[in-house]
């Protein structure tokens, strides 16, 4: 069976049968489905999809009408069809070839063509991409929400092709056929730069060099009129050379967009060791890159958000054929907003490859942008490019207002960002990474199978060949592996130790965790020398109120409720108000795990950032007074439940004591140190 929607909505049987599927909400369904082909996508997004805010009363059980409807429409007209259409929580997928989309077919088109030297091979190619679509993308979805981001991409995607299908048969010398088709597509997209220089490039050739001029006017004043911008350089150099009556131009132009060699177009770094378990997570992060064009890898320090993203956009190249680009942002300093703004602009042209024109350095007067970000929009505007942003905790007000401008300004950038928490923009996609994968069990083929226990052996058998998984050292390495939260940078500095302390030692000397794991790798970022490194670059970039919270919240074992929370972290200049604000800010900045308990929301730290905020609370010296809050919230929680072990509500308050174990053995340890309290 195959599937359209390079136009209206439309499914074929494998013979090329038309099937009809029947009833709006049903269409909608497949739409839906058919924009994230490839993922799952949540119950909870289709029943949106289908009846917006409006939802019937029991939303569940009518989406499964509906998914009932589809395959049968889908059986009826192929035997065997209605399992393209299976459930995997949290929602529903469309397990359907990847060439029987049509959108598969055409990126695979496109990219096939950027491999060709050949101008007439490189056109065909093209051109039998570009027959693919009938219409607008999603035409009869055109205005719902839940596919306009897909429609957004997918006409970016059309328009690069078609202006690298025009440049190829300019090369082929077709210049006279293509100025009546250019001028229709110039007049609906008058911004395209490319677009433009096809436009005035065909217009010179065939004779007629002062509309080719007046053609790079018109775009000299769209620019200026909807976006403060001038033309970029390429489009300068081509006005001067129409100006001169450049011979040259009379010669057919070197390919434009041939992707033969598309790592000359990348600047991503090489890692020694390969990545390990991340498999499933470097799926998820292509399939975002390929719905939305801000995506934010987020999470603690340690967890692997560079490496991933760097991985992530590795195999995303091909969809950029304009280039993908690391800007490292950790080692800006803060500085004031205008100048700090400023800097980041001439980091990202820095990594671009791109030295700033002096000429071009200051904005012209009303203009918002400054001398490098003008010169960046002017460069990206009519380019595919994919930046990744690494590090930008720092300086999210900064990221956030130049992110914003290149979104609005460059539809062809794509930004992958990695930051400890979020960038707030509209439309971002927030992707938390996660640590690896904790052993279940301590027998050593288990360890195997867990990502967290394989990427310790790993580099402990780097560290010292003579180190073997078996019986007598798998418990000792899962232990490390709970022990550390399964943070890839909290393990291979544990598994450097491996040689000289031996695997039970270490595990031993965790209790001091900091004093151990304290020699990263030569040639590392400082941050990432050293476990305390790490933490204490987010801990630097919080304020007062919530360093307070922090270092308070640490005097929990294993989690704690919010109302827990409130009593032991209110006191002094915070309220019990106020601490629920700052706990949420807490859960942004990745450094305290929000889920789900049986009374309700359950907040932990990760047991090293809870080693380092016991540390600075001992150092507040607030260690007695917050430890005895604690002591009394316990306590009075027991008294609570008593009256009702015995009643209907039994099975939910020992669900609810059983939660909390190891916060009354903390509670009992701390009254029995302090009788007197």
């Amino acid at each position: 069976m195959r599937f359209g929607v390079l136009g209206p909505l439309e499914v074929r049987t494998a013979t090329g049968r038309t099937v009809r599927v029947p009833e709006i909400k049903v269409r909608a369904l497949l739409a839906s489905l058919l924009a994230h082909h490839g993922e799952v996508v949540p119950t909870v997004r289709l029943i949106e999809a289908l009846w917006g805010g409006t939802p019937p009363a029991n939303p569940t059980a009518s989406l499964q009408a509906k998914v009932s409807q589809l395959r049968r429409a889908l059986e009826d007209a192929e035997e065997g069809a209605r399992h393209l259409v299976i459930h995997r929580a949290p929602g529903y997928t469309l397990r359907a070839p990847e060439d029987a989309v049509d959108v598969r077919r055409f990126r695979t088109l496109v990219a096939h063509s950027r491999t060709r030297g050949d101008s007439r091979a490189r056109a065909a190619v093209l051109a039998d991409a570009l027959a693919l679509w009938r219409g607008p993308a999603f035409a009869d979805f055109a205005d719902e929400p839940f596919v306009s981001p897909a429609i957004a991409r997918l006409e970016e995607e059309r328009l690069a092709a078609v202006e690298e299908h025009f440049d190829a048969r300019l090369e082929l010398g077709e210049h006279s056929l293509l100025v009546g088709e250019l001028a229709a597509l110039v007049a609906a997209h008058p911004l395209r730069e490319r677009l433009r220089m096809a436009q005035m490039r065909a217009l010179h050739l065939a004779g007629r060099s002062s509309e080719a001029l007046d053609s790079y006017a018109d775009l000299r004043r769209h620019l200026d009129e909807e976006l403060g911008l001038v033309p970029g350089e390429a489009a300068k150099v081509l006005h001067q050379a129409i100006l001169r009556q450049d011979p040259t131009l009379r010669q057919r132009p070197a390919p434009v967009a041939v992707a033969a060699a598309p790592r000359a177009r990348t600047d991503l770094p090489d890692f020694p060791n390969a990545l390990v378990g991340r498999e499933a997570a470097l799926e998820e992060g292509r399939r975002l890159l390929a719905r939305s064009r801000l995506v934010t890898f987020v999470g603690p320090g340690g967890v692997g958000k560079t490496r991933l993203a760097v991985a992530v956009a590795a195999r995303a190249s091909a969809d950029f054929p304009d280039g993908v680009r690391l800007v490292e942002l950790a080692g800006l300093q803060r500085r004031s907003h205008a100048l700090q703004h400023w800097c980041l602009a001439q980091q990202v042209l820095t990594a671009l490859g791109i030295r700033e024109d002096v000429e071009q350095s200051g904005a012209r007067a009303g203009e918002s942008v400054c001398g490098p970000e003008l010169q960046l929009l002017q460069f990206a505007a009519s380019r595919r490019l994919l930046l990744v942003l690494d590090n930008c905790e720092h300086l999210l007000d900064e990221v956030a207002a130049l992110v914003r401008t290149l979104l609005e300004r460059a539809p062809g950038v794509t930004v992958l960002a990695t930051s400890r928490e979020p960038v707030r923009l509209q439309g971002e996609t927030v992707w938390p990474v996660p640590p690896l994968d904790l052993p279940r069990s301590t027998q050593p083929d288990a360890l195997e199978r867990a990502s967290a226990a394989r990427l310790f052996v790993e580099r402990a058998r780097s560290a010292d060949p003579s180190f073997v998984l078996d019986a007598g050292t798998a418990p000792a390495v899962a232990a490390v592996c709970r022990r550390l939260d399964g943070i890839p940078l909290a393990l291979e500095l544990a598994a450097t130790r491996v040689r000289a302390l031996g695997v039970h030692e270490l595990l031993a000397r965790l209790d001091d965790r900091f004093r151990v794991l304290n020699s990263g790798y030569r040639g590392a970022p400082h941050r990432q020398q050293t476990l305390q490194a790490t933490i204490e670059w987010s801990w630097g970039l919080l304020t007062p109120p919530e360093q307070t919270v922090l270092r308070r919240l640490a005097v929990h074992a294993e989690g704690c409720t919010l109302a827990a929370a409130e009593e032991v972290c209110a006191g002094g200049e915070i309220t019990a108000e106020e601490v629920v604000d700052i706990l949420a800010r807490l859960v942004d900045r990745s450094l305290v795990t929000r889920g789900d308990g049986p009374a309700g929301a359950r907040y932990r730290l990760l047991e090293s950032v809870a080693a380092y905020a016991q540390a600075r609370l001992a150092e507040a010296g607030e260690s007695a007074e917050v430890a005895r809050r604690h002591a009394v919230h316990y306590t009075e929680l027991a008294e609570r439940a008593r009256p009702h072990l015995h009643g209907p509500e039994q099975h939910r308050w020992l669900l609810r004591l059983s939660a909390e174990t190891a916060n009354f053995r903390r509670a009992a340890r701390e009254a029995a140190a302090c009788p007197a309290g």
